[in-house]
């Protein structure tokens, strides 16, 4: 199957228009989310819990160069989802995205099971962090798939409210920002430094297996995609799509940079808060907190906006907003560090990227046709994420030690955002999207 002549864009959207009622609409929301919102909420534990897991599994004499390593592990687990997204998105286009749902969810949940029991530095020694880094490369490869075969499963059930559906995918993130925000509240507040680090931190691990098992249930019970059904099962989509379709992932890659690096910056900032700042724990994740709060209410908003007004006008405001605030967000925060001026700063964050990342699913979905659409999903975002989001927080971590300068993380924001920026209008003015 050829579609390398196709017109971008043009079976998004075309026909069945009436889509499902409200109730299957719903189903359609929760079975492509809840594995999205396990990907996520996994990656922020991680992430939000970092300080901590750097005693449990990479002690060191150094503080410093322990929580770097933390980082570098977490952005490890990212080389991994491109590899996932060559295999499961090729898959989803051949066997179908319901196929590549189910598959992607087992394998995250086994990923989340090894964390959850995974023993300790001082119980084996060099073998617990290698083991950790193993399992967060079987997270990686699990999730390469998961984006692209939700986004696919959202927007071809219903494109005529693609906008609406496929925002989704980011308040969803943002609910399980919430949960896992809400166990860094409530651990750090309740728990002892040793309690926490003896057993606390495995409970929002334990919380997050809970998932996966529903997930599945679900998605093996929901209905294979119209537009998949009618456009069949393709040949060869990686080689259509590198062969024939490179621009658009190349551009789609650019326009990925801005939301995943900005998402990767708030990850990151309460560690920022706790180490550079000096701000208590709760304080940080309770900042957190309310971004993810912020995100999970304000991106089905932004998806409506986007089905009336396209998506372009709301990414380029929004890349614009990161590139020029970004400094001063920073600023200001280092001059007047308090609980007060971090929530400020962190739900700036969060509602710029709420509005760009909003409208970004519906419009990668544009860009690539029915028989490449995971696969360009899947390589696009997964690339997208693993260079300048998964290793975001080692970046600003190592732009403070190196330059120190607190205000340098900002610097990262404002070159990702502009990298954005110029490929949202290049994706535009080729493509027509």
């Amino acid at each position: 199957m050829s579609v390398t002549t196709a017109t971008p864009g043009a079976e998004y959207g075309a026909g069945r228009g009436s889509g499902p009622g409200a109730g299957e609409a719903a189903r359609l929301i929760v079975a492509a989310s809840l594995g999205n919102a396990l990907e996520f909420y996994e990656i922020l534990v991680y992430g939000y819990f970092a300080v901590v897991i750097a005693k449990v599994f990479f002690p060191a004499a150094d503080e410093a160069v322990s929580l770097l390593v933390t980082y570098t592990s977490f952005g490890i687990s990212f080389l991994a989802r491109p590899v996932g997204a060559i295999f499961l998105g090729a898959y989803g286009d051949r066997r179908g995205r319901k196929q590549a749902l189910t598959l992607s969810i087992l394998l995250m949940t086994v990923g989340t099971g090894l964390m959850t029991l995974m023993p300790s530095y001082d119980t084996l020694g060099l073998l617990s962090p290698a083991l950790v880094i193993a399992a967060r490369l079987v997270q990686g490869f699990s999730v390469g798939g998961e984006f692209a075969s939700s986004t696919a499963f959202l927007v071809e059930h219903r494109p005529d409210r693609a906008g609406f559906f496929a925002s989704w995918q980011w308040s969803s993130q943002g609910l399980a920002a919430l949960i896992a925000t809400g166990f860094g509240v409530l651990l750090t507040s309740t728990l002892s430094a040793a309690e926490l680090q003896a057993w606390g931190w495995r409970i929002p691990f334990a919380f997050g297996l809970l998932i996966g098992p529903i997930g599945y249930y679900v998605r093996a019970h929901m209905d294979e995609t119209p537009e998949f059904l009618d456009a069949g099962a393709a040949r060869a989509p990686l080689h259509e799509l590198l062969v024939g379709q490179w621009d658009r992932l190349v551009l789609t890659i650019g326009a990925v940079v801005a939301s995943t690096s900005s998402q990767y910056m708030i990850v990151y900032m309460p560690g920022y808060a706790i180490k550079e700042l000096h701000l208590s724990p709760s304080v940080s994740f309770t900042a957190a907190m309310a971004a993810a709060a912020l995100q999970a209410v304000v991106v089905p908003f932004v998806g409506i906006w986007a089905d009336k007004i396209g998506q372009i006008p709301i990414m380029i405001g929004a890349a614009v907003l990161f590139a020029v605030s970004a400094y001063p967000a920073f600023v200001l925060l280092g001059a007047y560090a308090s609980f007060p001026v971090l929530v400020a700063m962190v739900c700036w964050l969060g509602l710029l990227k709420s509005f760009y990342s909003g409208a970004l699913p519906s419009l990668m979905a544009k860009v690539f046709p029915t028989a490449t659409r995971v696969s360009g999903l899947s390589l696009s975002y997964n690339i997208g994420v693993a260079v300048f989001g998964g290793f975001a927080p080692t970046i600003a971590q190592s732009l403070v030690d190196v330059t120190g300068s607190k205000l340098s993380p900002s610097y990262y924001m404002m070159a990702t955002a502009l990298l954005s920026l110029a490929a949202v209008i290049a994706l535009h003015r080729r493509f027509r999207v």
